[in-house]
């Protein structure tokens, strides 16, 4: 759980950074922040034999709502929901589910992957077919990328 959490709070950080109007500590403290915030909240939320299981709950969204997770976080560092909110995509979905981390820019742009692990332990017969992920429905049938924004990817 802790490279996904870590990997989701790197990428939101990530997208706060090319604003430059943060300093690095900021950004460092930010990104602590939700990294401790995700990881209270995901604590009893977390399956990693069936990574599907949750992933709504897990979700962090930016849809003319603040995510409260993102909020808290920023909150830590002196910026208010409205500073964040023209920081940030307007519309953002981040998927944080075991052995994946996804987002979504836009609601009509690609799911794009972060990280992506294959599962350490032996699987049954019944799991070896592992099929798509939480976010196959959503990747199959989307339109082009959002024109608003471009696709960026992060690495751990």
């Amino acid at each position: 759980m802790k490279t996904e959490v870590s990997t989701a709070a790197n990428f939101v950080t990530s997208l706060l950074r090319t604003a430059g109007l943060l300093t690095e500590e900021q950004l460092q403290h930010f990104s602590l922040s939700l990294e401790r915030a995700l990881l209270g909240h995901y604590q009893h939320h977390w399956f990693p034999q069936a990574p599907c299981r949750g992933s709504g709950y897990r979700c962090l969204r930016i849809n003319h709502k603040m995510d409260p997770l993102i909020g808290k976080a920023a909150c830590a560092i002196g910026l208010s929901r409205e500073q964040l909110f023209a920081l940030l995509p307007r519309e953002l979905t981040l998927w944080v589910d075991p052995y994946e981390v996804s987002y979504r820019i836009g609601e009509d742009g690609s799911t794009c992957v972060l990280y992506e692990s294959s599962v350490s332990q032996p699987r049954t017969a019944s799991s070896t077919d592992k099929g798509p992920s939480c976010k196959g429905a959503l990747r199959t049938g989307q339109s082009s990328p959002s024109k608003q924004f471009k696709m960026m990817t992060a690495s751990a």
